[in-house]
């Protein structure tokens, strides 16, 4: 068998070195798409007040961009099975950088703008779909929990954007945070196309995208692991993009004050995710992903009654970070545990598509709440009973999927 030059750089890299290169670059990645993805949130207070618009109206605002990013990431998931994450990072990130200049140049003086710029801003959130079949590639089956969740880190570009982008407008105006990502964007593009590298394992598959994704939506896997991520990274999509506008209506913070708080809500559960991922490649993701929950419903049930901020609001909500956080990492162990070899893209490109819009329905559930009880108490307890019911079902249905996995060998 004739060995390729690129074989041959892999095996001379002495198998540890490039594997570490190359997550570390989809992490970047990520993160940068990430930060493009969430920079309408932190404005979204500000663009109610200058607009004029309802609660309703803001939320579906920060929303769009969610859901048109998990819908996204079923074809691309499986386009980076077809055409490797070498072609799909740089690809997803220069197409992302055209809603960003419009949004941030010419497409925020009304809402039909908006929505129209927030819709394919919504691109850069099917980057997810990019990254872990690309990294599941590059580990083996034992390190990969830990893999996945260093990569699934890349999501604090969320709190980059919480973190900077009202400062940024502040003192440079509206179009600073929208140029500075389009710039980064661009940049990554070039480093991406340069250092990234498909594993030497890879393989390309060979039937056609809707056959593959036909299969794909037969696995049973997909839709039991769909359902835990859309209550995982749901719940932390829902609280990244809609907890400045709950801690400003419910608190009365200011918008400086209320995003940097969210900030660090997204900041714990980016710091646990490959911490989750750790823990299940050792303790196994299903017992994780069963506390995980069980945690979350705690959290939950004591928000619901509005404790004072301090100390006892603050706790519950850092406490529901770092259990959706790990949470999130322990569902794509198992990902990586039962989801077929030359399907790791598609199937991920479903279950990120499904924890993108479990992000998208609580905005807009909290928003019709609040306009008709004057409360957020409504949605926050039934966060506590759908993630209570996923518990269960981890600690049944998944937990007999895994034995048979297992038992199958």
């Amino acid at each position: 068998m004739i060995e390729t030059s690129e074989e041959a750089g892999s095996r001379r890299s002495g198998g540890r070195e490039r594997p570490v290169v190359m997550l570390a670059v989809a992490t970047v990645g990520f993160a940068v798409n990430f930060w493009a993805w969430a920079l309408l949130s932190p404005l979204g207070p500000r663009f109610k007040d200058v607009l004029a618009l309802s609660t309703f109206e803001q939320s579906l605002l920060v929303a769009v961009p969610v859901v048109v990013g998990s819908v996204g990431r079923v074809p691309v998931g499986a386009l980076t099975d077809r055409f490797g994450g070498r072609v799909m990072f740089p690809v997803v990130s220069l197409i992302t950088i055209a809603p960003v200049l419009y949004l941030g140049l010419v497409g925020h003086s009304s809402l039909a703008a908006l929505l129209v710029g927030g819709f394919f801003l919504g691109i850069a959130g099917t980057v997810f779909a990019v990254g872990v079949p690309f990294v599941n590639g590059w580990f083996p089956p034992h390190r990969r929990g830990l893999a996945i969740g260093v990569f699934g880190a890349g999501m604090g570009g969320t709190a980059i954007s919480a973190l900077t982008t009202v400062q940024l407008v502040d003192g440079h105006g509206t179009a600073a945070p929208f140029v500075l990502t389009a710039v980064l964007l661009a940049l990554y593009s070039v480093v991406a196309w340069t250092v990234l590298r498909e594993s030497p394992g890879r393989t390309v598959p060979g039937e056609p995208l809707v056959r593959r994704l036909a299969a794909t939506f037969r696995l049973g896997v997909t839709w039991e692991l769909s359902a835990l991520y859309a209550v995982t990274f749901g719940g932390y999509v829902a609280f990244s993009v809609y907890l400045p506008t709950y801690l400003k209506t419910e608190y009365g913070l200011s918008q400086p004050d209320a995003a940097t708080r969210m900030a660090g809500f997204v900041l714990l559960a980016v710091a646990m995710r490959p911490v989750g991922g750790w823990l299940a490649d050792r303790a196994g993701p299903v017992r994780v992903l069963g506390v995980s929950l069980v945690v979350t419903v705690a959290g939950a049930a004591v928000q619901a009654f509005a404790p004072p901020l301090m100390p006892l609001g603050t706790l519950a909500f850092l406490t529901m970070a770092a259990a959706l956080g790990a949470g999130s990492g322990a569902t794509f162990a198992l990902v990586a545990r039962l989801a077929p070899g030359n399907k790791v893209g598609a199937v991920t490109g479903v279950v990120g598509a499904a924890g993108g819009l479990g992000g998208f329905v609580p905005p807009l559930v909290m928003g019709v709440v609040y306009e008709g009880f004057g409360s957020y108490a409504v949605g926050l307890a039934l966060l506590a009973i759908v993630a209570g019911a996923a518990a269960a079902f981890t600690g049944t249905v998944v937990r007999r999927e895994v034995m048979s996995h297992k038992a199958g060998g």
